[in-house]
């Protein structure tokens, strides 16, 4: 597998939606996030009745012997309240603890707008390595918690002096992952990866969708490697595998196949459908998360940006600061690459073009 290739195409998928143009809280399109790749609790799911997703199911099919192997890794965004707190009156020195701070919605300090906002902490859960003999013999489950946590990062002014702090908090969850095999043919398998919230929730985070989501699990992937093995395509599979692709249920994620054109070591599951072996496209400069972008068009949106739109967006988060600073730096050649590259694509359906 190549992990660094792999990881690159998660990082460019997880977070998309995760901000929107115009990259500013007070925008209408970012008020409802976390909209690809849920996976709620599932008393709430069941309060929405359906409407968002308590579970996420992948299928895929694997060719080799009983000596194949098998990793599995969740990968998803889990949501992290910040809170901007005044400390008045300012201090030479940090506070043994937040009590003193008073929660706002948004406070400038030396000419940066620090505010109250949601942001996101990435979490890797490994499910470990099965041989594919293990998992056809008995289903595998296992049950991971993360504790809930809260991180104060106090801000000094140019005077020196504490001025206030960003308050991190992060709700606890629970994820259960169940990986099974079946033999489907004498030398293909179809593993599943079914991964469910059972965190234990109150009534009031029922009652309430932010609440919810911060014990959720959002942007919700997986990736599956081996070795003595090889992925199959549910795209493009092989002719002795085009109905048992069609047989496999995939529910709110997508299994393709990544790394280099022609490997087959590893699968990701995206709640965003992909084609086999995507390329990050090497004119852009970096990661924009709004879904179906347009490098060249957004980037020329975002110049457009008024100075008091492009300070709002600075103080949205890191990730939103530093698509506004690479968006500035970016010269007419850049844009030049951008605009004169285009590129299409031509699914195949069991070897057809």
């Amino acid at each position: 597998m190549n992990r660094e290739l792999v990881d690159r195409i998660v990082a460019a998928t997880l977070y998309e939606g995760y901000l929107l143009y115009p990259y500013r809280p007070s925008s209408v399109k970012n008020q409802v996030r976390w909209t690809f790749g849920g996976v709620y609790p599932r008393e709430y799911s069941e309060a929405v009745v359906g409407a968002e997703p308590w579970a996420a199911t992948t299928e895929c099919l694997l060719r080799g012997g009983d000596d194949a192997t098998v990793d599995v890794t969740v990968r998803f965004l889990h949501a992290v309240a910040r809170t901007a707190a005044r400390l008045e009156p300012p201090a030479a020195d940090a506070p043994a603890d937040a009590a003193s701070l008073r929660p706002v919605d948004a406070f400038e300090l030396d000419g940066r707008i620090q505010r109250t906002w949601e942001e996101a902490a990435e979490r890797r859960l490994e499910a470990g390595t099965s041989t594919l003999r293990s998992l056809l013999a008995e289903p595998r489950g296992l049950t991971v918690s993360v504790d809930a946590g809260e991180q104060v990062e106090w801000l000094r002014g140019e005077d020196g002096l504490v001025a206030g702090a960003l308050v991190r908090a992060h709700q606890p969850l629970t994820v259960a992952v169940d990986i099974s095999a079946t033999r489907v043919s004498p030398d293909i398998a179809r593993l599943r990866v079914a991964i469910t919230n059972v965190t234990t929730v109150t009534a009031a985070d029922v009652a309430d969708r932010e609440a919810a989501l911060r014990h959720a699990l959002l942007s919700t992937h997986v990736v599956l490697g081996t070795k003595n093995g090889a992925w199959l395509s549910l795209a493009d599979p092989p002719a002795d595998a085009v109905q048992l692709a069609r047989d496999c249920v995939n529910t709110g994620l997508w299994p393709i196949l990544v790394g280099a054109p022609g490997s087959d070591d590893t699968v990701l599951a995206s709640p965003i459908i992909l084609e086999d072996h995507p390329q990050l496209a090497p004119e852009s400069a970096g990661e924009l998360f709004d879904s179906t972008e347009i490098d060249e068009i957004l980037s020329l949106r975002i110049l457009t940006l008024t100075d008091a739109e492009k300070a709002e967006m600075r103080g949205a988060d890191e990730r939103a600061r530093a698509i506004l600073e690479r968006t500035e730096s970016l010269t007419g050649d850049d844009f030049m690459r951008m605009h004169g590259t285009l590129r299409s694509t031509a699914p195949r359906i069991g070897g057809t073009e």
